[in-house]
């Protein structure tokens, strides 16, 4: 009999094809955080700006904490009612203030000025000389 066979009778055939997916997953993770660790923090962080580095950070803790998630899961300790949970919802609150702040970046300015130019532009004014000459009388209006 060979080792996979073995492998085949310790759990139940039903889940084999979640083990794949998760032994797949792992080895993305894997790959993932070695190209991370390829390059130096430091070096890293000189290329980015103040708000590139604080969502790398994030996103860095937030995979730290996610880990540590699923190896409680793994040891039979319900994550849920670890303090990794709060600390997770903590991560959650800044992605969110970091979301808003790059929002606000990426929204439109007005430029009072062009609107204002705009607006008058677009609105009718009389012209005295045009009223005078005008021979049809104006919409709405009756010609005594």
């Amino acid at each position: 009999m060979s080792e996979d066979d073995s492998n085949l009778e310790e759990y139940p055939t039903e889940i084999h094809d979640y083990l794949t997916a998760f032994e797949k997953s792992l080895g993305s993770v894997d790959e993932m955080l070695k190209t991370m660790m390829s390059v130096s923090r430091s070096e890293l962080l000189q290329k980015l700006d103040p708000l590139e580095q604080a969502k790398l950070d994030l996103v860095s803790v937030y995979t730290l904490n996610s880990m540590f998630w699923v190896y409680l899961a793994t040891q039979g300790i319900n994550p849920k009612e670890h303090p990794v949970k709060q600390e997770l919802e903590r991560i959650r609150t800044y992605m969110n203030k970091v979301k808003e702040i790059t929002d606000k970046k990426k929204a439109s300015r007005l430029d009072k000025g062009a609107a204002s130019r705009f607006v008058k532009n677009a609105l009718w004014e009389p012209n005295t000389e045009n009223e005078h000459s005008s021979k049809t009388p104006a919409k709405g209006k009756k010609r005594l």
